[in-house]
């Protein structure tokens, strides 16, 4: 495993202007050349803080940051970065979803203007977040 210590945006950006969807895949390369796996939604997180992106969608397998992990509706629709640390402390946070705040979080404090958290097994989950106003996951703000 490694971690990200810089992001070149210029391919992402020239493939943008061009009308290209960029596909972006987890790995980078060490001072030596070796190949190193870098968490996904940290590295989708890091790509849209230096790309200023409007929005970060980060799509999971449970409807977005629960209160009760074995209770689905408990979402929490919206979030600040600033209540992220104690949803840690109490373990409300944790395990896959601790990179998954930890993006959003570094993505939002880095200029990305907002963040979201959905359940990618729901139909049209995406189109339903951006865009109605209840929206289907949760949302972190600054």
């Amino acid at each position: 495993m490694g971690e990200i210590e810089s992001i070149n945006p210029e391919p992402i950006e020239i493939l943008c202007e061009h009308g290209y969807i960029p596909v972006v895949s987890p790995i980078a390369l060490s001072e030596d050349g070796a190949s190193l796996n870098i968490n996904a939604d940290t590295v989708a997180g890091a790509i849209a803080g230096v790309l200023k992106a409007k929005k970060l969608v980060i799509l999971t397998d449970v409807p977005g940051v629960l209160r009760r992990l074995d209770d689905e509706g408990s979402l929490i629709r919206e979030l600040k970065i600033t209540q992220i640390k104690d949803l840690v402390r109490r373990g409300i946070a944790r395990g896959s979803m601790l990179p998954k705040l930890e993006a959003c979080k570094h993505a939002l404090l880095s200029g990305t203007e907002g963040a979201h958290i959905i359940d990618g097994r729901v139909k049209h989950a995406l189109l339903v977040e951006l865009f109605t106003d209840s929206g289907i996951g949760t949302m972190i703000t600054r």
